[in-house]
């Protein structure tokens, strides 16, 4: 394996945009957090980070779908739009056809392992979602809601949530350890840098920074920034 180049990202280099969100919080958001020159992101932890921001992106859906039932009015269509958008671009057409799709379904396809049952449940879910995609990108194409499409796709955001959920936990608790346990170090080194290699060509740079930012900016235009509003209180639990 090559020498890893002194470029290679850093872990968690940007973190949430829209510090003055969480003002009224008491909270400090630095822009970036500082790392290790040089430290290395492992193909596994680079695909879990990589569905951490898809998660974020499933609650920007929730929201959404909540607002759609309690207030259509108030959708901010243009931050639907946007998370659709990257989804397509980080999620879809990135993380799942050119590192999920093409070297991890694969190799766990041919495994004598109960992970290998997963690859194709997991491909039709892609598909499922992919055409999900290309139903949001329609109805918010003007940026505007028909009131035809309201109940439809809050139902469809929901429904996708329940689906990528748990597809994503399957994936990173079962399909990616057993993937990774199937390489010997060596190869799982050069598969990391393939990766890095991969994200450098489809975006010019570090993808995942850019998709942390992205979808920052989302949750700030969704008033979701500021995570201390979704601290549950139990009933009789101090």
């Amino acid at each position: 394996m090559s020498n890893a180049p002194q470029d290679r990202r850093h872990f968690l280099k940007v973190a949430a945009m829209a510090a003055t969100s969480l003002a009224s919080a008491n909270l400090i958001v630095p822009t970036a957090f500082a790392a290790e020159k040089g430290k290395e992101v492992g193909a596994n932890e680079d695909l879990m980070r990589e569905h951490g921001v898809l998660r974020r992106a499933l609650l920007v859906y929730r929201a959404a779908a909540d607002c759609l039932r309690s207030d259509p009015t108030k959708v901010p269509v243009n931050a639907l739009a946007k998370t659709v958008k990257l989804f397509r671009i980080f999620g879809e057409d990135y993380h799942e056809r050119k590192l999920e799709e093409k070297f991890i379904f694969p190799v766990v396809r041919k495994l004598k392992h109960p992970a290998a049952a997963y690859p194709d449940v997991l491909q039709k879910q892609h598909d499922i979602g992919r055409d999900l995609t290309n139903y949001v990108m329609e109805v918010t194409k003007d940026g505007t809601l028909a009131s035809g499409n309201i109940i439809p796709l809050a139902e469809a955001l929901d429904a996708f949530e329940l689906m990528y959920e748990h597809h994503t936990a399957r994936e990173d608790t079962i399909v990616f350890t057993a993937w990774k346990d199937a390489l010997s170090k060596k190869a799982y080194d050069e598969i990391s840098e393939k990766f890095e290699q991969i994200e450098k060509q489809m975006f010019g740079h570090d993808g995942f920074e850019d998709a942390v930012s992205q979808i920052a900016a989302i949750e700030a235009m969704m008033g979701l920034t500021d995570i201390s509003q979704f601290t549950i209180s139990l009933p009789g639990v101090k």
